[in-house]
Formats: structure tokens, C-alpha cells, sequence
């Protein structure tokens, strides 16, 4: 049977969700946002996320965010045990034979968005722009690279990115990925590749809600507080989206959505040192403000209207990853 992964339909029938998943699919995001939802409170009753806004994040707010990234993969787990569901399809199976071009598209191109986005943010607003990095060299955000000169520390905080994109931030983000992109994301896929890459991406997004309304990525103060900026995190989280779900689909696996995630968070500062004066985190430069995040965007619509980047790929072992559920590959219709 042919699954057409990205229009939802098989043999010209569309593919409805059975009635377990829709269940295991409840179970999954009530554990993800209720652990969100329990942090979130930990973490304001504590004083919140800053103890001096807005360069210094208070050392217990650092360990419960850490801590959050790994609900997704907790609400995978404890979802496959309430409802005995199983470990035959966990995309844990690297595929790197079949899939090495999407670990390194993973791997590459969230620096490339990040850099493209900064760079737009700093045409349009030359005003913005010091070569010299003036006030990151004043605020101490440079730390130990504080006498580099610019192009030798712009170059050095790329390869480290890259760096810790395939270490600590794989691990990290395959906390977040175990849920999102290999449990979630082929739970809705007998929706259409395109529905459900939307459906995860708003999802994902509102889960991160409690500490964006304390000040997460946008701070405080700026235009529309406190609706604007959490619902431009959703935005800017639905062309990730797009992103990971191709890569995992394409690739079989969730490891490559991990190095993707490692990489969009590792890379989220590299054109933040040329600003000059106060950031404005819904413009730019950084991906989380609308013209910061134009990199991203252009990615995610080159993924979203393609006609087989959001297909998945029929293992050749049952076993190994089923991309759609098992409901959606027999006569469920």
C-alpha cells in the first residue's frame, strides 16, 4: 500500500487517525504540557527566571529549563507504558547509511538560517550594525573572546556552534525530538504531512508558553506584551517545524532532528554581537524576532510546498521505524 505522506491519502482515501492513537496522542501532550505547566510554576515560585534581568538567568531557573527540555521524551515513555503501546517504532535507529545527507542538512543549515535572517535584519536596519562589536565587547557577553578581532570570533563562535550542535545539544535536543518529531509527529501523520507538521509545530509552541509570559526569549516591556511575543514563538517554532519533520521523515530517524535542534539553539546568538543599542527580540537580529527569523522562514517553505519533503520513507524492516502508524498502513481508512 502506497501512503502518500505529504497529501494524507491512500488509494485517493483519506487516512484517518484511529481511535488508539487519538488517545495515545491525549495522553502524550497532556504529560508534555503538564510537566510544562509544573516547571513553569517551580520555576515563579522561585523567583522567577531572571535574578538580574536581563543577562544573568537565576542558577535554579537554568537547571528546571534544562530539566523541561526532556518532558517531550518522559510523556513518550510514560504515554508507551500507560497505554502498553510498545517499542517497535521509536525512529531511535540512526539510518545513517540511508539518511547522512539529512544529518548533515540538520547539522548545517540552522547556522546558514540564522546567518541569512542577521544579515537581512542588518540590511534593513544598517543603522544597527557595529563591525567592531562594541557593546558586547562593554555588556562582558564576550567573555574570554572579549580582544578576538571580529571576524576571528565570528568565525570561532560558528565552529563552536557546530560543535555543540552534535554534542551536548543532540543530547539536549533529543529530550525535546524523542517527543515531538518520533512520537507526536507519526501519530498525525495519516493527517497529511503538511497538517501535521502544523499541528506539532502549534503544539510545541504553546508548550513553551509558561516561561516565555516570564520573560523567555522576548523579556519584557517590548510592543504587545505579554500576546505578541508568545504567539511569534509560535510562529517562529512552526518553520522548525517544517524543518526537523523533514529531516526525521526523510531520514527515518529522530537522531538528525536532534542535531537539528542542537543547532538552532546553538546558533540562536551568532549575529547578536554586532548589535548595537537595545535589541528589539521581535525584529531581529536574533531567529526568535520576525526579520531575525526570515532564514528559517524561506527553509520551512521550501519544505512545506515540496511534494515529497514531508513523505516519509517505507522502512525496509517493519520493525525498525514505522513513520506512519500501523492504523494508517492497513485497512483503517
Amino acid at each position: 500500500m502506497r501512503i502518500e505522506g505529504a497529501r494524507g491519502f491512500c488509494k485517493g482515501r483519506r487516512i484517518m487517525i484511529s481511535a488508539t492513537d487519538r488517545k495515545r496522542i491525549w495522553i502524550f501532550v497532556a504529560i508534555a504540557y503538564g510537566i510544562s505547566v509544573a516547571l513553569g510554576l517551580a520555576i515563579y515560585f522561585n523567583g522567577g527566571l531572571f535574578s538580574r534581568y536581563p543577562y544573568e538567568m537565576a542558577a535554579s531557573a537554568i537547571v528546571l529549563l534544562q530539566g523541561l527540555m526532556f518532558a517531550p521524551l518522559v510523556a513518550n515513555v510514560a504515554t508507551r507504558l500507560i497505554t502498553r503501546e510498545g517499542w517497535s517504532n521509536t525512529l531511535l535507529r540512526p539510518n545513517l547509511r540511508r539518511g547522512w545527507r539529512f544529518y548533515l542538512a540538520a547539522w548545517f543549515l540552522p547556522i546558514l538560517a540564522t546567518i541569512v535572517g542577521g544579515t537581512i535584519y542588518y540590511l534593513l536596519f544598517p543603522s544597527r550594525f557595529d563591525l567592531s562589536m562594541t557593546s558586547a565587547r562593554e555588556s562582558g557577553l564576550l567573555g574570554a573572546a572579549q580582544d578576538m578581532a571580529p571576524g576571528a570570533l565570528f568565525i570561532t563562535s560558528v565552529l563552536m556552534a557546530l560543535a555543540a550542535a552534535g554534542t551536548i545539544g543532540m543530547l539536549l535536543g533529543l529530550g525535546e525530538e524523542f517527543g515531538w518529531r518520533a512520537y507526536l509527529l507519526p501519530k498525525l501523520m495519516p493527517l497529511g504531512g503538511r497538517k501535521a507538521v502544523l499541528l506539532v509545530g502549534v503544539i510545541h509552541g504553546i508548550w513553551h508558553w509558561p516561561i516565555i509570559f516570564m520573560g523567555y526569549e522576548y523579556g519584557f516591556g517590548y510592543w504587545g506584551e505579554p500576546v505578541v511575543g508568545p504567539l511569534l514563538f509560535v510562529v517562529f517554532v512552526l518553520c522548525l517545524s517544517a524543518f526537523l519533520a523533514w529531516v526525521t521523515l526523510r531520514s527515518g530517524s529522530v537522531w538528525p532532528a536532534a542535531i537539528g535542534h542542537g543547532a538552532i539553539n546553538a546558533s540562536v546568538m551568532l549575529m547578536f554581537p554586532f548589535l548595537t543599542g537595545d535589541p528589539d527580540r521581535l525584529i531581529g537580529p536574533m531567529p526568535i524576532g520576525i526579520v531575525g527569523a526570515l532564514g528559517y522562514i524561506l527553509l520551512a517553505l521550501l519544505v512545506f510546498f515540496s511534494a515529497r519533503a514531508l513523505a516519509p520513507i517505507a522502512s525496509p524492516r517493519p520493525a525498525e521505524s514505522k513513520l506512519v502508524p500501523e492504523a494508517a498502513q492497513g485497512a483503517a481508512i
